[in-house]
């Protein structure tokens, strides 16, 4: 890839934090090979990894087994000739072997490309051929899927079907040595992001990125050895490979892998296993009020709190969840682009301070930067923006990544002023101790633009998802004849409520004015979801093309 000195400027400025370039490193290992070596001759019999499979026993690996199962797998690629800058594919759920894989991939200098097989096929392939993967991990489930795919891509010169590679966990730590070798700013993982227009785009992220987010996730937390992170997201996101496996790791700690998350297993699993965070998407705690799981017989007294992000938290459902389960939200905000998080709601507030940040200002906070990366609020030109002003969330630090994978455009105009440009609309609000504590309103591309007027749809989310008989509800723009866009929602009820259309406009009427009110409601049974559990809004909006030509005008509902 081609980039124009200006742009690799632009880029370098956007991965510096404080004056610090790129190339200062706060972390005193050298690869993510470096410290699982290091963390294995420390922590040795410990426990590191607990797998849950949807069925069948759980399979168990201290820290001295899983780096002999890492060195083994190493050892496997490199004699299939895999070595450093190779690009490796896992096409799986979760599973113990899968994150063996993928730290014997580090070991050796490998980039693990991991594939989320809740894509389609086309972008499955897409993935595949556009990072130019040598080798595909394929669980037995997939086979037949990814086969089909991979005949027509001779780029993938070796597949290793089956459910047991990697899993073994004999081999001498020793025979690794030889493959430590990596510097840590080789790159690690190209992540394709999952937008629901257009081809996705590989995220280059460097050992380094991978290194120093865990390394500041887990102070943040205050993570110590011994501490157990539980994790219920699927790995192929950075959610879950960064937060619940790096970081653990960073901090001698140990993770609980779930093969998927399941509301009913939860909280016994958080008690069983002795879990203090656990890190879930807004969705999935919707799924776990819905439940109202009786927590009585449980010993929850090691949780501390729930890190949430990844997705739109409504304050109605914050507030909801607290309330009833009290077990603190610790709100964060972060993207692919910049490793994983960026903030977080600060561990130190009191109660009331915590719930005045999640609840008073129309959108819970998403907190203060953590210390490897700057945050502020852009206008369009690049300009930063005062406090309370709504303009972009844009980043720049040590876990800012690299780049765009082989797309010179995007890398232009995503660093165009010297931050990472997230797409994000957001403000700040500054606390008595002069931190910013940052919010986001929606996605910029996301925005209702009626008749030139820019409405957040998150701000209408926020008010359906506090109507009785709403289980959740999304504000939709769709495109119209008239204002160019119009304000739809889409209703999923909770079960056995009767909630009409003109209810949920009567309701709106109330709270906004009539140009931010829906003029179609819309009920089903599902929202579309992501496989990170993000609301998919954009692919509701072909249900509302019958209303394309309609003019709707306060004084006539059509």
């Amino acid at each position: 890839m081609t980039l124009s000195p200006a742009t690799l400027a632009r880029i370098t400025e956007a991965r510096t934090v404080g004056g610090l370039p790129p190339d200062r490193h706060q972390v005193p290992y050298r690869s993510v090979g470096d410290l699982l070596a290091q963390q294995a001759a420390t922590y040795d019999l410990a426990p590191w990894l607990d797998f849950y499979p949807d069925d069948g026993p759980p399979l168990r690996y201290s820290y001295r087994q899983f780096y002999a199962a890492v060195s083994r797998t190493a050892d496997d690629l490199a004699g299939r000739g895999i070595s450093h800058g190779d690009r490796i594919a896992t096409v799986s759920h979760n599973h113990a072997a899968t994150v063996i894989q993928y730290f014997a991939a580090w070991m050796i200098g490998a980039v693990v490309v991991p594939v989320n097989v809740g894509e389609d096929d086309r972008r499955i392939a897409y993935i595949l051929e556009n990072s130019g993967c040598k080798l595909a991990f394929v669980r037995d489930r997939y086979a037949d899927r990814i086969g089909k795919i991979l005949a027509s891509l001779p780029s993938v010169a070796l597949v290793l079907v089956g459910d047991a590679w990697g899993a073994g966990a004999e081999a001498p730590p020793a025979a690794i040595e030889r493959h430590a070798r990596v510097a840590i700013d080789d790159e690690a993982l190209i992540v394709y992001t999952s937008g629901t227009t257009g081809l996705p785009k590989g995220v280059v992220l460097t050992h380094y990125n991978l290194l120093v987010d865990a390394k500041e996730i887990g102070l943040w937390h205050a993570m110590k050895p011994g501490d157990r992170m539980m994790c219920v997201l699927p790995i192929h996101h950075v959610n879950g490979t960064v937060v619940t496996l790096l970081t653990p790791l960073y901090y001698g700690g140990s993770v609980v892998l779930h093969q998927k998350f399941h509301s009913s297993r939860f909280f016994p699993s958080i008690a069983r296993d002795a879990v203090q965070v656990v890190s879930v998407v807004p969705t999935l705690l919707q799924f776990l009020l819905h439940e109202r799981s009786d927590l009585s017989a449980l010993d929850l007294s090691h949780l501390r709190h729930i890190i949430c992000g990844a997705g739109p938290l409504t304050v109605e459902l914050a507030q909801n969840f607290e309330s009833h389960f009290h077990i603190p939200i610790v709100h964060g905000y972060g993207l692919s682009e910049t490793t994983c998080y960026s903030c977080f709601l600060p561990l130190d507030l009191a109660p009331e301070e915590h719930r005045r940040w999640l609840g008073e200002f129309g959108f819970p906070s998403i907190g203060v930067p953590i210390p490897c990366n700057e945050m502020a609020i852009h206008d369009d030109q690049g300009c930063a923006l005062p406090e309370g002003a709504k303009g972009e969330i844009v980043i720049r630090g040590h876990n800012v990544m690299r780049w765009y994978f082989g797309d010179p455009q995007a890398n232009e105009k995503t660093f165009a002023y010297g931050w990472f440009r997230s797409g994000d609309e957001g403000f700040w609000k500054q606390d008595g101790r002069g931190r910013p504590f940052f919010f986001i309103t929606g996605r910029i591309k996301e925005l209702i633009i009626r008749g030139g007027t820019n409405i957040s749809p998150f701000e209408i989310d926020e008010a359906l998802m506090h109507m009785p008989g709403v289980k959740a509800g999304l504000a939709v723009g769709f495109e119209n004849d008239w204002y160019g866009e119009e304000v739809g929602a889409y209703i999923q009820r909770e079960e056995g409520a009767v909630v009409s259309e003109k209810d949920v406009i009567d309701y709106c009427r109330k709270i906004f004015s009539y140009q931010k009110c829906p003029k179609v409601v819309l009920f089903g049974d599902d929202i579309p979801v992501t496989s990170t559990g993000k609301y998919q809004r954009n692919r509701l909006k072909p249900l509302f093309t019958p209303w394309k030509s309609t003019q709707f005008t306060e004084s006539a509902r059509h």
